[in-house]
């Protein structure tokens, strides 16, 4: 594990000590995985833009998923 250095406003540290109090941890444990579910968010959103840009490059024809729709059938159809 390495040492960072952060800067934080007052009132997120004063937050942050309400929280991690509350949860039984301590600032380095909280923000470690704060950190890990932003990047985490963070790719997530890449790979939602990146399929958002390719469906407008290559947008779903009519009948492209037609061919799954007796598939799909349930019961007494």
């Amino acid at each position: 594990m390495r040492t960072l250095q952060m800067t934080f406003d007052d009132d997120l540290v004063t937050e942050l000590d309400q929280v991690v109090s509350e949860s039984h941890t301590n600032r380095s444990a909280f923000t470690r995985e704060a950190l890990r579910m932003a990047i985490a968010l963070y790719h997530q959103r890449k790979l939602v833009e990146k399929h958002r840009a390719g469906y407008l490059r290559h947008p779903v024809t009519p009948d492209e998923f037609s061919v799954w729709e007796e598939e799909q059938a349930w019961g007494d159809e």
